[in-house]
């Protein structure tokens, strides 16, 4: 009784062990695959943080963009893929790290709209280069306007300058001038009282460059007292855009040689005693102007 009580025992003692072994096996595999979910759920922690950061970033690069397009058909491409990035970035942060298949699918689906962008970006910054193209073309287009727009102005002050010195050349001018008193006669006196025509001679310069032909030659006398001698108040002339008096004039061909001439004033009032000028006007210009003095 004694020898079946101790077998009894020992295999017992076998069979605590065994369930002992086997629970302890049974606890470290339990231990060990623990650990290694750990790890895992860790490394699934990390690679979804990843991911996220690379949503955010992928934000940021069209929120860059966007800002510089003016593109209309290409803006809203743009603001569609930066609203499906929201959407995948907010499922992303809702995503346990064990849910491997959907994060490797939202990282397939990142990939894919990465791609979009650089389609987009290439698009960019092609119409970026054309406009800056266009933009120097612009630039250089508007100074070689301005470049030619001064070179016509030039043209046109140097053009108005060579005018003005034609027609200051052109411009005719009477020398030679002297007065002679005649009588009733037509004998030189020197008493004022017996005047009855003034002659005035004078001489037209020398000047090829002025118009030949036909011309007039107007002598316009002033008084002493400033008064203008003239028979008839009709008697005038275009001057500096307006109509003056004048005493005197005369028909007289000019071919660009020096002319000798002389112009008759019959004198029908009482002269004066005093300085008087005599002017002379042709081809709308004053060509001459001297003074002369009755003394007795």
């Amino acid at each position: 009784m004694s020898k079946s009580r101790n077998l009894i025992i020992g295999i017992l003692v076998v069979l605590i062990l065994a369930l002992a072994g086997i629970g302890l096996y049974l606890y470290n595999e339990s231990k060990n695959k623990e650990e290694e979910l750990a790890a895992v759920v860790e490394l699934m922690d990390q690679e979804k943080e990843r991911v996220e950061n690379e949503f955010e970033d992928l934000t940021h690069q069209f929120d860059g963009y966007t800002s510089t397009i003016r593109n209309d058909s290409l803006l809203k491409q743009l603001d569609t893929e930066k609203a499906r990035v929201r959407e995948l970035l907010e499922e992303l942060r809702q995503t346990k790290a064990t849910n491997a298949k959907r994060i490797q699918e939202l990282k397939d689906e990142l990939d894919s709209i990465r791609k979009i962008m650089m389609h987009l970006v290439a698009q960019i910054d092609s119409l970026n280069t054309e406009n800056q193209m266009l933009k120097n073309e612009n630039t250089q287009i508007r100074m070689k306007y301005e470049a030619s727009s001064q070179a016509v102005e030039q043209l046109a002050k140097e053009k108005e300058n060579l005018s003005e010195v034609v027609t200051r050349a052109s411009k005719l001018e009477v020398v030679d001038f002297s007065v002679t008193t005649l009588n009733d006669r037509n004998r030189k006196t020197g008493i004022t009282s017996r005047i009855a025509t003034l002659q005035f001679d004078y001489a037209i310069a020398k000047n090829i460059t002025a118009q030949p032909g036909k011309k007039m030659m107007y002598i316009r006398l002033t008084r002493p007292d400033g008064e203008v001698l003239t028979k008839n108040p009709s008697h005038t002339f275009r001057f500096e855009n307006r109509d003056i008096e004048y005493s005197a004039r005369k028909e007289y061909e000019y071919g660009g040689e020096a002319v000798n001439d002389l112009i008759y004033w019959k004198v029908e009032e009482i002269i004066q005693k005093g300085s008087y000028r005599a002017e002379f006007f042709t081809d709308g210009e004053l060509v001459g102007s001297f003074s002369f003095v009755l003394k007795k």
